[in-house]
């Protein structure tokens, strides 16, 4: 399934774009696997390089990593760049579940 698909879902998508190089990106990932370990079966989750999506980087105008978007409907529900605490994300994917 493409990511165009996974977002239009009536499931909250949790799309993390980030590089391989980026120390923000590194310290994200334990705050994003505690959210996809919470919700499991209840949420979407995608993780894009944008080094090896550069296509995907440009539709969705990612100008800094790690940028973590939220899609329901194929609509941007919350979108932010930088490190946040799982106890951040948390609420945000409630209020769409």
């Amino acid at each position: 399934m493409s990511l165009a698909e996974i977002i239009k879902s009536d499931k909250p998508t949790l799309v993390n774009f980030h590089a391989t190089w980026c120390g923000p990106c590194r310290a994200m990932k334990p705050h994003l696997d505690e959210v996809v370990n919470k919700y499991k079966d209840e949420i979407n989750y995608e993780r894009i390089d944008i080094d090896q999506n550069t296509e995907l980087a440009r539709k969705f105008a990612i100008r800094s990593v790690p940028t973590t978007i939220i899609f329901k409907n194929g609509d941007v529900k919350w979108r932010d760049s930088g490190v946040f605490p799982a106890k951040d994300i948390m609420p945000l994917i409630d209020q769409y579940l």
